[in-house]
C-alpha cells in the first residue's frame, strides 16, 4: 500500500505530491521535470542514458502505480532514479530532495514499524481466539456423534467457510494474492452489445429513460481496457482478472447518468457468463447476490489508491476454488 506526501521547494514555488512505498519514494517523469525545472523531453533522455548504460536496472527502480482518475497503470521511478537525473539536471535540487526524502522515510519506517508491530499484537490475537474457537469445537465434536444435528451443524460451519476465512486472514496479513485463475482464451463484451444488454435490462426492469444514458466515452474504455497489454503481455491475464477490473472501471468511472452500479453489476456477470464462469458445474451460482452487492458497494466506496487490494478481493471471491 502507497501513501503520499507533499515535497515543497525551499523557495516555496513548487510543491510536488510523492509516492511513497516500499521504502523509497517515487515520481513520474512529469513530476521530475516539475522538481528540477526542465522540460520532459530532457527527463526522458537522461533516463534513456541510465538505463542504457546499466548505471541503474529499469527492472528494480521502476514501478507501474495506478492513480486515481486513470485507468492505466502510469509509470513511477524510484530516489535512486530521481536523484541520478537530478545530479544530470539541477544537482542543487537533486540534493534538497534527497535530503527531504531520506527525513520523510525514516520517519515512515519508524511510523510503520510502530502500527506494524501493533498490527501484529492484534493479529496474534485474533489468530489465538480463532484457534480456541476451533479447538471448542472439536472438544464439542469429540463428544457428541457426527450424527448429532448439532455437531454436524458446527462441522459444517467450518467446512462452508474454510477458505473464506483464509481469505480474511491473508487479507489481514497483507498476502492476499491473484490465484486458481482460468487462463483460456477470454470473449470480450464490444460496446455495441453492452449498449443492446444496458437497453433491454432498462426495459425489464421499466426504468427511467435517463436510465444508462451516457456522460461520456468512459464505458468504451472499461470494455477496453481489460483487455489492454504492455510489452505484448497482458495486464490482466486471467478471466477473472478481467471481470474483477471490469466491474472496478465500470462502477469507478461512473459512466451513466442513472444506473450505474446496476449496469455495473450485471454487465460484469453478463461477461462471466459468457465465458462460462457464472455458474459452478452444478449450475449453483458462483457468487451469491449479497456478495454481489457487497462488493459493488465496496468498490464504490473505496480510495482509488487501493485498487490492487479490492480486486484481488474479487477475484478470490469469483475464482475456482468457488
Amino acid at each position: 500500500m502507497n501513501e503520499i506526501a507533499i515535497y515543497t521547494t525551499k523557495d516555496g514555488k513548487t510543491r510536488l505530491e510523492v509516492n511513497l512505498k516500499d521504502e523509497t519514494v517515487w515520481l513520474t517523469q512529469e513530476k521530475m521535470a516539475v522538481l528540477f525545472g526542465r522540460e520532459r523531453s530532457v527527463v526522458t533522455k537522461h533516463l534513456h542514458n541510465i538505463f542504457k548504460s546499466n548505471e541503474l536496472s529499469e527492472k528494480s527502480n521502476v514501478q507501474f502505480l495506478h492513480i486515481a482518475g486513470s485507468d492505466k497503470p502510469v509509470k513511477y521511478y524510484n530516489l535512486d532514479v530521481i536523484i541520478s537525473v537530478g545530479y544530470r539536471v539541477n544537482s542543487k535540487r537533486g540534493t534538497q530532495f534527497r535530503i527531504w526524502a531520506t527525513n520523510v522515510l525514516r520517519d515512515h519506517i519508524v511510523r510503520g514499524y510502530t502500527i506494524n508491530e501493533k498490527r501484529l499484537k492484534q493479529q496474534i490475537e485474533h489468530y489465538n481466539d480463532l484457534k480456541n474457537t476451533i479447538n471448542i469445537i472439536g472438544s464439542v465434536l469429540e463428544r457428541h456423534s457426527l450424527e448429532a444435528p448439532r455437531a454436524s451443524g458446527l462441522l459444517k460451519v467450518v467446512a462452508d467457510f474454510a477458505y473464506a476465512l483464509d481469505v480474511l486472514d491473508a487479507y489481514d496479513h497483507q498476502e492476499l494474492e491473484v490465484a486458481d485463475t482460468s487462463h483460456r482464451k477470454t470473449e470480450q463484451i464490444t460496446y455495441e452489445q453492452a449498449r443492446e444488454a444496458i437497453n433491454t435490462l432498462r426495459a425489464q426492469y421499466k426504468a427511467s429513460e435517463i436510465f444508462g444514458t451516457e456522460k461520456d466515452q468512459s464505458l468504451k474504455g472499461s470494455l477496453a481496457n481489460i483487455f489492454q497489454t504492455f510489452g505484448g503481455k497482458e495486464l490482466y491475464p486471467s478471466l477473472e482478472e478481467k471481470a474483477a477490473n471490469l466491474l472496478y472501471f465500470l462502477v469507478k468511472n461512473h459512466s451513466f447518468v442513472d444506473g450505474n452500479k446496476r449496469i455495473a453489476a450485471f454487465l460484469f456477470l453478463w461477461f462471466l457468463e459468457r465465458n462460462k464462469a457464472l455458474y459452478r458445474k452444478d449450475g449453483s451460482k458462483r457468487i451469491a447476490d449479497n456478495a454481489l452487492v457487497a462488493i459493488t458497494l465496496m468498490i464504490a466506496e473505496s480510495n482509488p489508491k487501493h485498487k490492487d487490494t479490492i480486486v484481488k478481493v474479487v477475484v478470490n471471491l469469483i475464482n475456482r476454488k468457488n
